[in-house]
């Protein structure tokens, strides 16, 4: 029963950090994920990353995405579908050259450069959606353009990193993999259309009528967690599933019954552990021989998608400030980046030193998002005000 003792401990940590953080005015997701760091190997020991805690995790960043898709304003999504290309094209390009050109400097091969750029490319929007709904700004302009753009990444992000995987698993067998995955991913996309048209108000009527308390909610859960593991399936990620299952059961008549009933237990339980979670994969072990690495990445991987989300937000005529909110949106790296630079290092496309140090420099990275996020909020409209 170890695995209990380590949620109690989680919950309470979490709580606690929460709790204080909100207090001294900081977002309590960024007291979550530092409980993380500190209970974890980096410093305490007290957790490390187990099945039970990544599976829990797991389930934690689906619910949040779900809760985040419900909440999102279709109409709104496609309005800002032009800006949310151009954030993600700029946010991709800028952070991916500026990484390869570091990691080229500090002697890195031009394999793992170019790895590095596709990682720093990706965006995690996870622990942003978490700090936008606290803040009440995710149903607005600048959330639907962060949520939209941050797709757009997850999807190129999945696709550059198995064009790198195919190059190295051979050109033939590693390119029919390829065409094979992108026709996966094309049909899952097809099909969101028929999930939102017909299959999620057939479940919301069906729900309706059974003889459970709480029916509805049980087959939106089984829509989303049904379309997370077919994304899975299709190369994507999960959250990618997740987050159009809310959409589809958003669009229904028992969105808000769904969302009183899952967002409770998931602030209550899955959501903290997804957080800490990320702060258990960071390790201090051999962190002097890569300081220079890190401190030069860090920096680079924050400024870049800053600037480069935030130009494609101004070329869409975003107000400065709004631009700003747009990268800090897309600053986090999260469990999109964890995911890509494990696949990486199985394929040896980088080595173990660096694995470290980039594992350290996404934490980072993860830990700076909610506070540009807060600072940058204020430029724009809250949930309740006009677009």
């Amino acid at each position: 029963m170890v695995f209990l003792a380590n949620l109690v401990l989680i919950l309470l940590a979490t709580t606690l950090a929460g709790h204080y953080c909100a207090r001294i005015g900081l977002p309590a997701v960024l007291g979550q994920l530092l409980v993380g760091v500190i209970i974890g190997p980096a410093i305490l020991g007290w957790v490390t990353m187990t099945d039970f805690i990544h599976d829990m995790s797991e389930l934690g960043v689906i619910i949040l995405m779900f809760l985040a898709g419900l909440e999102s304003d279709l109409d709104l999504l496609k309005r800002y579908l032009k800006p949310s290309v151009l954030v993600a094209a700029l946010g991709i390009l800028v952070p991916a050259a500026s990484s390869t050109a570091v990691a080229l400097a500090f002697g890195l091969s031009m394999m793992e450069s170019i790895f590095i750029g596709v990682l720093f490319a990706a965006t995690s929007v996870s622990i942003s959606v978490a700090v936008m709904k606290e803040l009440g700004v995710l149903s607005g302009k600048g959330g639907a353009t962060i949520l939209g753009a941050a797709v757009i990444d997850d999807v190129v992000a999945v696709i550059l990193l198995s064009v790198m995987v195919s190059m190295i698993g051979g050109s033939g067998e590693g390119s029919a993999s390829l065409g094979l995955t992108l026709l996966e991913q094309l049909l899952y996309f097809i099909s969101i259309f028929f999930v939102v048209r017909y299959i999620a108000p057939f479940l919301a009527r069906l729900g309706k009528r059974l003889l459970l308390p709480v029916g509805p909610t049980l087959l939106a859960m089984i829509l989303c967690l049904g379309m997370a593991y077919i994304a899975d399936l299709a190369g994507l990620s999960a959250v990618v599933g997740a987050f159009f299952a809310g959409i589809a059961i958003g669009q229904t008549s028992v969105r808000h019954e769904v969302n009183q009933s899952i967002e409770p237990i998931g602030y209550a339980v899955f959501i903290p552990v997804f957080f800490v979670s990320i702060g258990l994969n960071m390790r201090f072990d051999g962190i002097s021989s890569q300081l220079w690495l890190i401190v030069i990445m860090s920096v680079v991987a924050v400024l870049s998608k800053l600037l480069g989300a935030g130009c494609g937000a101004k070329l869409a005529n975003f107000s400065l400030g709004e631009s700003a909110f747009v990268g800090a949106g897309m600053i986090s790296r999260g469990e999109m980046a964890l995911i890509i630079a494990q696949v990486g290092y199985q394929s040896q496309l980088i080595k173990t030193d660096t694995y470290s140090a980039l594992v350290t420099v996404i934490i980072i990275t993860t830990l700076v998002a909610p506070f540009l996020l807060k600072a940058t909020a204020q430029y724009v409209p809250k949930n309740n005000e006009k677009v």
